[in-house]
């Protein structure tokens, strides 16, 4: 069964094309948010597939971005190297190799290099919300704006 993600405006609607017949559906969304972001759909063709409803508020780029984290606050063993997977304008994804003291609620300074044309470096602090394992996901805390960022996420 085919899974269709579709990102869910601020008015709570989103748009569902079928991947067999690509017809188009506007659906209210908002029940969804609190709870199951997924549903399964019949469409008029018959074909039955699988809906996941985005609720970000940006978009969030698929990258492979190395660089590196230290724990505010933490003496000693407070940092390491990250492989960046996801990036927003207002979070990010990683992974860290090894062990890690990385804790939900932290607050982290990330360092990273963008692969754009300047090679930009971006050092920004984060609030850790998800810790799966080595798997990180955390808020970019300070509201820096960087035109950098904006530009390498349109593109």
């Amino acid at each position: 069964m085919a899974t269709v993600k579709t990102y869910v405006r601020n008015d709570d609607s989103a748009t569902v094309i079928c991947p067999d017949c690509k017809t188009v559906k506007h659906v209210a969304a908002g029940r969804f948010r609190k709870g199951k972001h997924t549903i399964t759909v019949r469409c008029i063709c018959k074909q039955t597939f699988t809906v996941l409803f985005d609720f970000r508020l940006h978009y969030r780029k698929q990258v492979n971005l190395s660089g590196t984290y230290e724990i505010i606050g933490e003496r000693g063993f407070g940092g390491g190297i990250i492989q960046i997977s996801n990036i927003s304008r207002n979070g990010l994804g990683f992974t860290v190799s090894g062990l890690h003291r990385i804790e939900e609620g932290q607050k982290i300074q990330v360092e990273w290099q963008l692969n754009d044309k300047k090679k930009t470096m971006l050092k920004r602090v984060a609030i850790v919300k998800t810790v799966c394992q080595n798997t990180i996901g955390c808020q970019l805390d300070d509201h820096l704006e960087e035109k950098e960022l904006g530009f390498f996420l349109q593109n």
